[in-house]
């Protein structure tokens, strides 16, 4: 599951880095721990943290709390342990969601705090001042990227990379709730002082060659495009979410190569669509995440697997 939008495939990453460029910390992928559980709806909705923060509490389907087993802060732990919890009650139980409960509460002060997430929930027959919230954590925020220094400057000459993208180091491990708005905003402006001065006097190249798609066919084979898709999205759920391994990242890594190869094969026969420049970013995008997690041996930030639970002495970026 995932909160991000159908478009964010991870385009600009993979672009910097078949052109050379560096990328950083690509293993460090935050996830929410309380997405809205509505199979089929994509992507998925996001339950505030706000809701625990007013006193929400989870809960498993016999509505037990849990939380005081994994962090004395209970549901108000940092979102990395909460996700981690919640992932391992689903494991341990087999079941595909963990009950938010916020009906402790009265129904004027929720309506007055989180009129969207009411209309929301009640749009799927939930009633969040009366029932419980089921809800599963889901891919949010992806806190490594195009490495850039503190003018966004890549190690592309003259390209730039700004936002989610890009790594700034300002998230380091893991990213504080909001910070992605600052970051965004103070590097867009970084960017702009700097490009203003660098190109005073840049002239564009004319002799930039028209895309070449001679001896290619036009597909009507797209089944293999969102296949792969789903498919990739699958072995990166299974293996390379919240928890990983080594034993899940190189089960994910062969699984991953054999979907590029298709899918490289079927683009050099095939006229270029937007889905099939999306799809191999994706694999690109998959590639870089997998093998930044395997080159970390210790758990940190984002990045927790069970071979390797604790912080290594020293401090590392993952930079390919």
């Amino acid at each position: 599951a995932t909160t991000n939008p159908v478009i964010a495939t991870g385009d600009g990453m993979a672009m910097v880095y078949r052109a050379k460029g560096k990328v950083r910390n690509m293993e460090f992928i935050q996830f929410h721990p309380t997405a809205l559980y509505h199979p089929g709806e994509y992507p998925s909705f996001l339950i505030s943290e706000a809701v625990r923060g007013f006193g929400g509490v989870l809960r498993r389907k016999n509505g037990e709390e849990f939380m005081h087993e994994y962090d004395e802060r209970k549901s108000l732990a940092p979102r990395d342990i909460v996700a981690r919890a919640v992932d391992n009650e689903m494991k341990k139980s087999g079941d595909e969601f963990v009950y938010l409960d916020i009906t402790m509460r009265k129904k004027a002060d929720i309506l007055k705090h989180f009129p969207n997430i009411y209309a929301k929930c009640l749009s799927i027959g939930i009633d969040m001042t009366k029932d419980y919230i089921p809800v599963t954590p889901a891919s949010h925020y992806m806190c490594g990227g195009i490495l850039v220094d503190e003018y966004g400057r890549s190690s592309i000459k003259n390209l730039y990379a700004c936002g989610e993208v890009s790594s700034t180091g300002l998230h380091g491990a893991n990213r504080l709730a909001s910070n992605s708005l600052l970051e965004a905003t103070v590097f867009a402006h970084r960017i702009y002082q700097d490009a203003v001065e660098n190109f005073k006097n840049n002239v564009i190249p004319e002799n930039i060659p028209e895309w070449d798609s001679q001896g290619v066919t036009q597909s009507n084979e797209d089944v293999l495009v969102t296949h792969n898709l789903r498919e990739l999205q699958k072995v990166m759920g299974d293996y390379v979410g919240i928890v990983r391994s080594d034993f899940r990242l190189e089960r994910a890594h062969r699984r991953l190569f054999l979907i590029y190869q298709e899918t490289e094969e079927f683009y050099k026969k095939n006229k270029v669509s937007v889905k099939l420049c999306e799809l191999r970013n994706v694999i690109q995008t998959a590639y870089l995440v997998i093998k930044s997690a395997m080159k970390r041996k210790e758990s940190r930030g984002l990045h927790f697997t069970t071979d390797y639970p604790e912080h290594a002495k020293e401090l590392i970026d993952t930079v390919f």
